[in-house]
């Protein structure tokens, strides 16, 4: 497991996309400014890690996609995001 194979970054592509789905729309709304920042970067790094895929850089889109969910991850565990799933993300249910 010292690879990261195109069936990996499909994987993570897919359950980014789910949670960056699952969050859009549903901000804090005292905290909106603040969420619709957070969700800006997370779009932002999945676009980039789109970017790095369609070129074969798969350590790259690696990268870029894990700070993608990483911001939603964050934002979600402070309550920006007003989402209970604790399969994608690290709140409770």
């Amino acid at each position: 497991m010292d690879k990261i194979t195109k069936e990996k970054l499909e994987k993570y592509f897919g359950i980014t996309k789910e949670a960056l789905e699952k969050v859009e729309g549903n901000f804090d709304p005292a905290r909106k400014k603040e969420a619709a920042d957070f969700f800006d970067m997370a779009s932002r790094y999945y676009a980039d890690a789109q970017h790095f895929f369609s070129k074969n850089d798969y350590v790259n889109a690696f990268a870029a996609v894990n700070y993608a969910h990483g911001w939603l991850d964050a934002g979600a565990r402070i309550g920006l995001f007003k989402v209970k799933d604790s399969r994608l993300f690290t709140v409770d249910d």
